[in-house]
């Protein structure tokens, strides 16, 4: 048998978890120093909160909307609408790595490609669940209430979470895949906006032409939406499950796609 000496002094490969949570660093470092960008993407519900929220404020009084006031049906699409926005943006920062050579210092490092997409996931969702209570907080002063208190409050965020994970991982294969600024915002807008005027958003189904109707069934923003309303009002649709194992379903095989980007994008180099 021939013995094989290992050098006392070789470098120590670090774990999974201290790459992603290097990675994690990194991004929210780069968060903090420019906080403006998650803090100017909530002006955008503010003015739909309270400019949407005034002027079709007497819709609160149509027997479709349980007689609880528009405002409180509007927030929690409002809070799944800043969640989708926030996400389809996620990839900006692959293609600044990418055009700056930082892509490429990771691609030789001896990290883990799921580490790469893992730490700056988690840093987006910090972000979304940190914007969130502020939607959140505005709703409440805009006159929205929360029947389903700390608990409803916790589900919606875990929904939002969940959506979250969708379009950001979405975003990542979009960006890693096109690597290119000017594609990703377009696809971005072409999937945003459907996604949600063809929900339950902004209006009850009952409310929307038929085959709105039948789109927006099968519509996983409608699915979060719902499910972040039945949190916020303490009464989950029927299909609550469902809805919610759909979305876990996509926010997986979203995952796997930027991972599978990522490494399509090495092996392109």
């Amino acid at each position: 048998m021939t013995a094989v000496s290992i050098p006392l002094n070789a470098p120590a490969r670090a774990g999974w978890f201290t790459q992603t949570s290097q990675v994690l660093r990194r991004w929210m470092i780069s968060s903090w120093r420019q906080a403006w960008g998650p803090v100017m993407s909530l002006i955008q519900p503010v003015i739909w909160i309270l400019l949407f929220g005034a002027v079709f404020s007497s819709l609160g009084t149509l027997p479709q909307f349980g007689g609880e006031g528009y405002i409180d049906y509007l927030v929690p699409g409002i809070l799944m609408m800043t969640v989708l926005y926030s996400g389809a943006w996620a990839g900006t920062g692959y293609i600044d790595d990418i055009d700056s050579g930082v892509m490429d210092q990771y691609l030789t490092s001896p990290i883990s490609r799921t580490a790469i997409i893992t730490g700056q996931l988690v840093q987006q969702l910090v972000v979304n669940v940190l914007q969130s209570l502020v939607v959140l907080g505005i709703g409440w002063l805009a006159g929205a209430r929360y029947p389903g208190g700390i608990g409803g409050m916790a589900a919606a965020l875990g929904v939002a979470t969940l959506l979250a994970t969708i379009f950001c991982s979405m975003s990542t294969a979009v960006a890693l895949t096109t690597r290119n600024q000017i594609a990703l915002i377009s696809l971005s807008q072409l999937i945003v906006l459907p996604a949600t005027f063809l929900s339950t958003t902004m209006m009850p189904q009952d409310l929307m032409p038929e085959w709105v109707q039948d789109v927006s069934k099968w519509n996983p923003m409608t699915w979060a939406v719902e499910l972040g309303r039945g949190g916020l009002d303490g009464q989950y649709p029927d299909a609550a499950w469902l809805q919610a194992a759909g979305l876990a379903v996509l926010a997986v095989l979203a995952f796997v796609w930027s991972v599978r980007a990522i490494r399509a994008y090495q092996r392109s180099i």
